[in-house]
């Protein structure tokens, strides 16, 4: 009987056309059977939403490639509930590549994590990837990085609920480290403006002051020129607190 073949999930929050994703299903396409599910347009910043207040338009594009109208989360929830076939259900789900970083707090922002998030609270593993680099997109090393990660965690597996939340460093990276969260240090900034009519409106972004260094962040991983590999969990309980707060039931 002939070995059954790998299935891979892909999706993103920069958009079906987008280049990270046409890197990514061409650094995976020869390991297995690719089936792309992503948003029609960009969704970057989604986070972990689900639409629910309109409806939502599938488009399918070939026997293996369909848009939906919504977020990277919708994508995900479409593919493996609705699009695609329960006899063909993906043994892993990737996500990417991103164009930008999604380090430290900024994960909790990432469509692309959310894509890769539902995918593990579905039961399939997820893995998230994002290209360090806010100008030029060379997904070179990015493509190479995605293999190796992919390749490994199929023969390896995941921890059950775990998903990998990897950053990869512009340039050739000097390796890989397993790595926690960090935290950045930023600080929001809000500007206003007028439109034609004379209306205000206005644009959010922020002011970076570097990352609060603690030792094997991912922030420091990618300082030094390593690809980072955070693994994470849906779960977001402070585990910790519950022993110090256990005086609160009194």
């Amino acid at each position: 009987m002939a070995a059954e073949r790998t299935r891979i999930l892909i999706t993103n929050d920069d958009g079906y056309h987008s280049d990270g994703i046409i890197a990514l299903e061409e650094a995976l396409s020869d390991i297995g059977d690719v089936y792309v599910v992503a948003p029609e347009s960009e969704q970057s910043g989604a986070s972990h939403s689900l639409t629910l207040s309109r409806p939502l338009r599938i488009r399918q594009i070939d026997g293996r490639h369909w848009t939906v109208d919504g977020t990277p989360t919708d994508c995900v929830t479409f593919a493996l509930n609705r699009i695609i076939d329960p006899s063909e259900r993906p043994h892993i789900c990737v996500s990417g590549i991103n164009h930008g970083a999604n380090l430290g707090d900024d994960a909790t922002y990432s469509g692309t994590v959310a894509g890769a998030m539902e995918a593990t609270i579905l039961g399939v593993p997820g893995i998230a990837f994002s290209l360090v680099s806010s100008r030029s997109h060379d997904f070179r090393e990015s493509m190479k990085v995605a293999r190796a990660v992919v390749e490994r965690a199929l023969r390896d597996g995941l921890p059950d609920g775990t998903l990998l939340n990897v950053n990869v460093p512009k340039g050739e990276p000097k390796g890989m480290k397993i790595t926690k969260q960090g935290f950045k240090a930023a600080q929001p900034v809000i500007t206003e403006h007028i439109d034609p009519r004379g209306k205000p409106y206005y644009w959010i972004s922020e002011i970076r002051n570097g990352f609060r260094a603690e030792g094997n962040t991912d922030f420091e991983a990618i300082d030094e020129g390593f690809v980072s590999i955070t693994p994470m969990r849906s779960d977001l309980t402070n585990h910790p607190a519950i022993e110090l707060m256990q005086n609160w039931e009194a």
